[in-house]
């Protein structure tokens, strides 16, 4: 006799194959042809809940994450990438077997398999000296003087919580961390609540947009914090280490704009997409900045020269660009730093420093045809470019010749439009152009093939009727007064 219940069951088995399908391993990897191991198959995460203890004096750190996530397949076992050693892992409030693997893999058997649609809660408990853990040859985590940072592209999470560690899988965020009263702790979004107890001080930062993993901040120290809000009434947080000696007033003269930047950017972008805004400044020797999701890192050396708004400009056009459209594929990140840079130029015109077209005559001319700045492919740079000056200047020339094609009124439209199609997704470098082209009512095949995908310097394109170009010039452009501000913002990695 068949049953009601085993009837409707092989009638599901039927419907869906899948479903069917014996178990086995997820992924290792999230298939990205750039960096292989990162990343993990056959789940996708949906939230991270962070629970740490950070000791400053000397760097150990305890932490339990929660992760919920959905099989994307039949699981017999995944994978999360982590670098710390790890004391339990539960999945569904049950043990499971676990062991590390190669480089940063953490490899978790559940108790019994996770089915396909299946949503699983993961509890990880870990501890660990982040700055003394080294993953192919380095280590992500900066250690300061009174605490200690993270902030890092294209891997950062395994040093302090594990994760589907791709752009692809976004979830939302919250950190609680418990420091030693007098000492801060500092992440993304919003700060919901505060309180100490028998000499600590535990910090709750919530972020509710979906946030790649690589934009996930942590900062512990002792740090000055200002607050506010932009003059359209977005919440703006800043913090400063105490110690930057020199770079303290510049820093300060460049970060306290965040406000009124957001609202510029807006007006080119759309609306701003998160909740809060703001940066910190950290006592660190690296000379990077990273876009933070709404709380961009910054190195003290961004600012050795005195105040530069240009870098604060490049690292909050990645809020728009990068953070709440992600790449979708490490291949695809000039959608990230070619607007990132673009931004910049427009910020130039916006301070009488310098057009975006005197910008784009000016890399132009700069790297002669044999100059290997153009062997360089914004659009598929590989790993060992992926962040090489070209991504950043040749990027923003293939913008602007965009912006050239398709004339003001569809360029900005395009701008515009782009971060509210894909708000808080991901997206391919085809999905841009496909856009684009929508947009535009026309091919840009053109445009696209011979800036993002030519390995040699392109012909000097036509400009519109009325603008002086890199064809019409009959002199030698000079450098603009911009050039120096906008170049500090390609060591942001």
């Amino acid at each position: 006799m068949i049953t009601a219940a085993a009837a409707a069951a092989t009638l599901l088995l039927l419907a869906d194959p899948a479903a069917a399908a014996a178990p086995t391993p997820g992924a290792a990897g999230a298939g990205d042809a750039y960096y292989p191991t990162y990343g993990n198959g056959g789940y996708d995460v949906s939230h991270y809940d962070i629970r740490l203890r950070y000791q400053p004096e000397t760097d150990q750190l305890q932490g339990t994450t929660t992760i919920l996530a959905t099989a994307t397949e039949n699981l017999s076992r995944f994978n999360l990438d982590f670098a710390l050693d790890v004391d339990e892992v539960l999945v569904n409030g049950r043990p499971a077997a676990y062991r590390s693997t190669g480089e940063q893999e953490l490899e978790v058997t559940p108790a019994a398999p996770l089915a396909r649609g299946s949503r699983a809660t993961v509890v990880v408990r870990y501890r660990g000296v982040p700055s003394k853990t080294v993953r192919y040859g380095f280590n992500a985590w900066l250690r300061t003087p009174d605490g200690g940072v993270i902030a890092g592209e294209p891997e950062g999470a395994w040093w302090w919580f594990p994760s589907n560690d791709h752009p692809f899988d976004k979830a939302t965020f919250d950190v609680s961390v418990a420091v030693p009263d007098g000492t801060q702790a500092i992440s993304n979004g919003t700060l919901v609540s505060q309180r100490s107890e028998l000499g600590w001080t535990r910090y709750n930062w919530r972020q509710t947009k979906p946030q790649a993993t690589y934009l996930a901040t942590l900062a512990v120290g002792k740090f000055d914090i200002t607050t506010g809000t932009s003059p359209s009434g977005i919440p703006v947080v800043n913090a400063y280490s105490k110690d930057l000696g020199d770079n303290d007033g510049a820093a300060r003269a460049s970060v306290e704009r965040t406000g009124e930047i957001v609202d510029w950017l807006s007006g080119y972008l759309g609306p701003y997409p998160f909740t809060s805004a703001g940066g910190y400044v950290p006592n660190v020797t690296t000379r990077y900045a990273l876009e933070s999701q709404t709380r961009v890192f910054y190195s003290p050396r961004q600012f050795a020269n005195g105040s530069n708004t240009s870098v604060v400009v490049h690292e909050l056009a990645h809020q728009w660009y990068g953070d709440s459209v992600s790449v979708q594929r490490w291949s695809d990140i000039w959608l990230n730093e070619g607007f990132a840079r673009y931004a910049q130029w427009l910020w130039s015109e916006s301070e009488g420093e310098g057009t975006a077209q005197e910008l784009a005559d000016w890399v132009y001319a700069s790297h002669p045809a044999e100059d290997p700045f153009w062997t360089v492919k914004p659009g598929d740079p590989g790993p060992d470019e992926q962040f090489a000056l070209p991504v950043y200047d040749r990027g923003a020339v293939a913008v602007h010749a965009l912006r050239n094609t398709v004339g003001d009124q569809k360029f900005f439209e395009i701008l515009r439009g782009w971060p509210a199609e894909r708000r808080f997704g991901n997206a391919t470098v085809a999905d841009f152009r496909a856009y684009a082209e929508k947009t535009a009512g026309r091919s840009l095949a053109e445009v696209f093939d011979t800036w993002l995908f030519t390995a040699a310097k392109p012909a000097a394109p036509t400009v519109p009727t009325g603008s002086v170009g890199f064809a019409a010039r009959t002199t030698a452009p000079t450098e603009p007064r911009s050039w120096q501000k906008i170049q500090a913002a390609t060591h942001e990695h």
